[in-house]
């Protein structure tokens, strides 16, 4: 049973998805502090300090603070707009070096011609 977990832990994809999980923590961070310390703020002052954490209304003894809930959905949009961008910036990278390694060299696109006819010739005689 050992053997059999130690093959499983050791396989390929788990140990993927292990750095997948690490990196994407580093990566949540990254992106936590840059909306939290940069784009917040930023937005703060552009619709004039507005923050929305802070509305709540009173039923009873309960204090219903739905301003957390809208402050959560918005940090959600900006966290999922700004990932979009980041994730669309790399694959415009990726595109590039795919459309790079496409370009066929002159000299190879001629000799693959030149072995089609060769083999095109062999077929007829």
């Amino acid at each position: 049973m050992w053997k059999d977990f130690k093959e499983f832990a050791m396989q390929g994809n788990v140990l993927d998805l292990a750095v997948a999980v690490i990196i994407g923590a580093a990566f949540g961070q990254i992106v936590s502090s840059l909306v939290d310390d940069i784009i917040t703020p930023i937005l703060g002052i552009l619709v004039g300090g507005i923050d929305f954490s802070g509305l709540a209304f009173t039923v009873g003894n309960a204090n219903v603070t739905y301003g957390v809930f809208l402050q959560s959905i918005f940090n959600f949009l900006i966290i999922s707009f700004s990932i979009f961008l980041f994730i669309r910036l790399l694959l415009k990278f990726k595109r590039k070096e795919e459309e790079e390694e496409e370009e066929v060299d002159p000299q190879e696109a001629l000799l693959t011609e030149i072995r089609d006819l060769l083999k095109e010739q062999n077929n007829k005689a």
